[in-house]
């Protein structure tokens, strides 16, 4: 089977859970709509998403920075 024949994937769209067409000629995949990806981008803006990091390493050598206006 070719792409041209394989038969059109839907998966849920990450900000509405609505079937959204996961294929090039959708332009806003994973997202079923423009509106949808401007509402996870907005959060992502926002700092509603947040990428977890370990937390950094305090340095008993370096004095902490004052700021003495």
């Amino acid at each position: 089977m070719s792409a041209a024949e394989q038969p059109a994937r839907y998966v849920p769209c990450p900000t509405c859970k609505r079937p959204a067409l996961f294929a090039p000629q959708n332009p806003w995949r994973p997202f079923c709509s423009e509106r949808c990806r401007s509402v996870d981008l907005g959060a992502w803006a926002n700092e509603s998403y947040r990428v977890e990091a370990p937390p950094e390493e305090q340095h008993d050598d370096v004095p902490p920075v004052r700021d003495d206006s």
